[in-house]
């Protein structure tokens, strides 16, 4: 085995990988409109960041003095360790034309390239924005030499986080592979994981804000000394430098030996995972017959449009991984957590987010792909007697089914918490005309911009709705119920009266909630009786 050719080999194959992923993102206009997107909002904190950084290189006086350098020498290495292994599982545990691959050269070569080109990506994701702080900060401290030391500090650290974080990603997968039912139940807990760091980020803010602790003191116990006089080698021959300690000469020397034995290591598993069978478990011979449970219950089982509507709820019980879009919600629901929880009218909060949450889930949960997720049984379909807009009802029917019971039941249970019965039953009625109109809009705005292929999202394959057509739904119903509740609340204590304004905004909202919701839906029943297959 010839390191030297692997290496070489490595590199042809990471070139190769980082060219496709830039091929990939130029041919899809969605992918290219998301990293639009993503550099607009990332680049406008950067812009703001530059100024904070440069003058906090003009009043450096000691490394000490650098804000949250000693708890950032051990989170970036543990933060590449996790982030490594993460992708490792997520999309760079194999390769494209594998079987070929695998025959023309050594696994190490493609697990070089493989990590070559996950770096390449880094670089360009990551790297960019870190260098034009460094820049800044180093004009402000005025020693350019900063970048070119800080990149021969980093160097040693991100190889060194990246090939041991593939090794545990590739460890990980072999143990997948082995315990397959374990697969469900990490991806479940760490769907849970990621809701209550969401939330749980908003409480511990407000924690910190309003009581005297120390944000540096909760990160000085995570810091380590040796990892933190490493990195302070990035500013040898600044004002900044300092006396060279052994430790960071041993942190360096360690980075620099462990490499090479990860790299062994990550080849060695990866070998394993790709070169040897998967484990074959035992199956009964035993003829598996249907449990049945199709049919539709009674409520269900009146009009055709409600055993659709039966289909497409038995469909995704037995395929959950199909709503996974609906946790997008959490990154704007969570935010609001603290303030619901603080707020001193904690019953009509809760009746408006129950109205809010079943609104919601009554459009998202099943109209915001309707082509896309039938697309399968669309030839079937459209070549039936059905009727299109009997397509389009069943799942309304299906989404209103998950809605409703949140839009009316929340708020009157609210009465527990002080709510008045009327107010209760109030915002249930209101609750129920709202999940009917965003229904209706949902499957308008889904059907105008149909997904059909494939994506992994939350570790699971599956077609999910537009990221686009989700901003935009949860923009224009969000944004209506708030204002339909604020009105409902403000109107029933009394403090609006009827008014010549008030009697001209309120018949607007309404014919804005019953009007657009109409049309979205004839636009849907449009899409279905005018659609071609190629």
């Amino acid at each position: 085995m010839n390191l030297g050719r692997d290496v070489r080999h490595g590199a042809r194959i990471g070139r190769a990988e980082f060219r496709r992923s830039v091929r990939q993102i130029r041919g899809d206009n969605r992918r290219l409109l998301g990293v639009g997107f993503a550099v607009l909002i990332f680049g406008m904190q950067i812009a703001f960041s530059l100024p904070v950084a440069y003058f906090a290189g003009r009043t450096a006086r000691s490394v000490a003095a650098v804000p949250f350098l000693a708890p950032g020498a051990v989170i970036l290495p543990a933060g590449l360790l996790l982030f490594a292994a993460f992708t490792t599982l997520e999309r760079i545990g194999g390769v494209e034309a594998e079987d070929l691959l695998l025959t023309a050269v050594h696994p190490r070569a493609v697990v070089v390239g493989l990590i070559g080109a996950e770096i390449g990506r880094l670089a360009v994701w990551l790297g960019i924005p870190i260098a034009a702080l460094a820049v800044a900060f180093a004009a402000g401290l005025g020693s350019p030499s900063l970048v070119v030391t800080a990149v021969l500090v980093l160097l040693p650290l991100l190889c060194c986080a990246a090939v041991w974080g593939y090794a545990l990603g590739i460890a990980v997968l072999r143990v997948l592979r082995r315990l397959p039912g374990i697969r469900r139940v990490l991806k479940a807990v760490g769907i849970l994981v990621f809701v209550v760091f969401v939330v749980g980020s908003q409480f511990a803010g407000q924690y910190i804000a309003e009581r005297p602790v120390s944000v540096e003191g909760l990160l000085s116990a995570v810091t380590f000394e040796p990892l933190t006089d490493y990195v302070a080698l990035a500013f040898l021959g600044t004002p900044l430098s300092r006396p060279m300690s052994p430790e960071a000469v041993a942190v360096l020397a360690a980075l620099v030996a462990l490499t090479p034995v990860g790299l062994a290591v990550a080849s060695r598993q990866a070998s394993e995972l790709w070169l040897s069978d998967a484990p074959r478990r035992e199956r009964s011979r035993r003829t598996s017959s249907s449990a049945g449970g199709f049919a539709p219950p009674r409520p269900f089982a009146r009009t055709k449009s409600a055993r659709i509507a039966w289909g497409t709820l038995v469909r995704a019980a037995r395929n959950p991984q199909e709503l996974n879009h609906l946790l997008m919600a959490i990154f704007f629901v969570g935010p609001f957590g603290g303030v619901f929880v603080q707020s001193g009218s904690l019953g009509p909060l809760a009746a408006g987010v129950g109205v809010g949450l079943g609104t919601y889930l009554a459009g998202a949960t099943f109209g915001l792909n309707p082509l896309g997720d039938d697309r399968p049984q669309l030839p079937l379909l459209l070549l039936t007697e059905t009727p299109t807009r009997t397509l389009v009802r069943g799942r309304m029917l299906a989404g209103l089914a998950v809605g409703l019971p949140v839009a009316v039941l929340v708020p009157l249970a609210s009465v527990a918490v002080g709510v008045s019965p009327s107010f209760a039953v109030a915002f249930a009625a209101a609750g129920v005309g709202l999940c009917v109109a965003a229904a209706a809009f949902a499957v308008g705005v889904g059907a105008a911009y149909p997904i059909y292929e494939e994506r992994e999202v939350w570790g699971t394959e599956t077609v999910v709705p537009s990221t686009l057509v989700m901003v935009t739904y949860m923009f224009v119903v969000g944004g209506g119920t708030a204002v339909g509740v604020v009105l409902l609340w403000f109107t029933l204590a009394g403090h609006l009266g009827v008014t010549p304004a008030f009697v001209g905004g309120a018949g607007a909202y309404l014919l804005l909630a019953c009007g657009v919701p109409l049309l979205s839906y004839r636009y849907a029943i449009r899409r279905y009786r005018d659609y071609t297959f190629d």
